[in-house]
């Protein structure tokens, strides 16, 4: 997918071929993602011969581990400024491009290649940890990102209705706009709430 560059989705790299791929619609994650944690939960069901009410217990402990996983790396990672010549712009490739530019539709969501690295890693450390049960533990996971991606897509773009979208929607434009040190959770407020930085 090729998106060129807008006023509203300004240009990221210098190369216009490398710089449109950092644009992504919003139906690129559940396109890529459905089918990663259906064979995820799948294998572990049919390869890894798992019961399917415990499976579908750890699938429901890998989205409750998403939301934390999410308000962590909002709260250190996307808001990380290394202490060095490259910090600002690791941090505007990271995260800052979304604040600076927060109509920007086309980076609203993870790029896959990014969501790949960041599922590997996530596969990596709970493999050791849960064995052949981290198979529907990370559809969880998976699907718990895909919530957070398209939560995060419709409280910018989308006609919110219904009082709960309404207070994640004011949440996070709080996040953006009043209190960037603030407000991390995107899906949910829990984390926010646990560590007052609500």
């Amino acid at each position: 997918m090729f998106f060129p560059a807008t006023p509203e989705s300004p240009p990221m790299f210098e190369n216009k071929f490398i710089d449109g791929f950092s644009r992504v619609p919003w139906y690129a994650v559940p396109v890529v993602c459905v089918p990663v944690l259906t064979a995820s939960f799948v294998y572990g069901l049919v390869g890894a011969e798992l019961p399917l009410l415990p499976a579908a217990g750890a699938a429901a402990g890998g989205v409750f581990v998403w939301t934390f996983a999410e308000f962590w790396l909002h709260r250190t990672l996307f808001h990380w400024v290394p202490a060095t010549s490259w910090g600002p712009r690791f941090h505007f490739f990271l995260h800052g491009v979304h604040h600076d530019y927060i109509n920007d539709k086309y980076r609203l969501v993870m790029p896959p290649a990014a969501a790949a690295v960041l599922a590997l890693m996530f596969y990596g450390l709970f493999f050791p940890l849960l064995g052949t049960w981290a198979w529907p533990f990370m559809s969880g996971m998976i699907a718990g990102y895909i919530a957070y991606d398209m939560t995060h897509y419709y409280v910018h773009h989308g006609a919110v209705s219904g009082g709960w979208f309404k207070r994640l929607r004011a949440h996070h434009m709080n996040h953006h706009h009043n209190k960037v040190d603030r407000k991390f959770g995107v899906s949910n407020t829990l984390w926010d709430h646990v560590f007052r930085t609500y």
